[in-house]
């Protein structure tokens, strides 16, 4: 069976012509293989007065018709859906975290529904580039070609246990920078809970570093054993030897160049760049401040926890 079409300019303009020609409603809708009843109809709508049918008078009420058959905004100001959505975004959970927490409060929404909202500015005090992470940024890569580190377990020795992601304990780590000579963060994964630890660091050099490490473990919010932490090559945990003794763990590093193969770290640290943009001044960063927005980021619902947050997920496991 045919498809449903609208009628045309060119058909409208076919139908007034037979018209004039005092044709009846069958004979136009078998010349112009359209159905008698569509004919009909046709006319009844779009006459200019009961007896004269004009085709682009038909066409300009088709066109304004059209406009008005608009579907009404299931975010709309001043409902209880678009204040919940407003206090999500405050918490600074994406669309797609909002939209499941939407339909356990019993709202009908759907992620797009919110993306469409923010591109639209129909969000108060909200855009794509204040409320979305990823928003206009870029990737520039920065290759070395050399290897400062000279690691004795690389993520090819790692146990089995650790890729299966079946224990806590088991961090991926890396370094956040700020500008030049404006100090980073050292940030940790736990790969099974999510859950990060981090510390500010006033440089890079390998003591502030390890102090940092140190620091960041201590100050860990759900307090796990520390079984093996997996590092990039970055000359900034050459102390690594001293580290492993401090922490009581085994260190492994990723091959060079491989991101990926810390991913999750690099999607937390990620988040962590909305609060923290490139060119940071960590130096003007207080431990406190920096420890809130991680609770805050540990507190975020992740869809590949069943959309529990890290904290409410350690919380149900210890109690199991």
């Amino acid at each position: 069976m045919k498809s449903y079409t609208h009628f045309t300019l060119s058909e409208r303009n076919c139908l007034q012509q037979f018209l004039s020609e005092g044709k009846g409603v069958r004979e136009i809708g078998r010349l112009m293989g359209r159905s008698a009843s569509s004919i009909s109809r046709e006319i009844k709508r779009n006459c200019k007065d009961k007896k004269r049918y004009n085709a682009w008078w038909a066409t300009s009420l088709y066109i304004y018709r059209r406009k008005k058959c608009v579907r009404k905004h299931v975010i709309r100001p001043d409902t209880k859906l678009y204040i919940y959505i407003l206090e999500c975004f405050k918490r600074f959970w994406s669309p797609e975290i909002i939209a499941h927490k939407c339909k356990q409060q019993g709202f009908i929404v759907c992620c797009a529904s919110i993306y469409r909202a923010l591109k639209e500015n129909r969000l108060q005090g909200l855009s794509r580039k204040t409320a979305l992470r990823r928003h206009g940024k870029k990737y520039i890569g920065n290759r070395k070609k050399c290897n400062t580190i000279h690691p004795v377990h690389t993520i090819y020795d790692r146990p089995e246990i650790v890729e299966t992601k079946s224990r806590i304990g088991d961090f991926e780590g890396d370094t956040v920078y700020g500008g030049i000579g404006k100090g980073c963060a050292v940030t940790f994964v736990d790969r099974k809970s999510k859950l990060l630890v981090g510390s500010i660091a006033i440089s890079r050099e390998r003591n502030t570093i390890r102090k940092a490490i140190s620091r960041a473990f201590e100050l860990m919010e759900v307090p796990m054993p520390i079984e093996t932490i997996t590092l990039d090559n970055g000359s900034e945990f050459a102390d690594f030897l001293n580290i492993e003794k401090d922490l009581g763990t085994t260190i492994y590093f990723a091959d060079l160049h491989s991101p990926w193969q810390r991913g999750l770290n690099e999607n937390t640290n990620d988040l962590l760049r909305f609060f923290y943009p490139k060119g940071t001044d960590f130096l003007s960063v207080s431990e406190k401040e920096f420890q809130k927005v991680i609770h805050l980021i540990n507190s975020r619902p992740r869809k590949c926890l069943g959309y529990l947050s890290p904290l409410e997920f350690l919380s149900k496991k210890c109690c199991t």
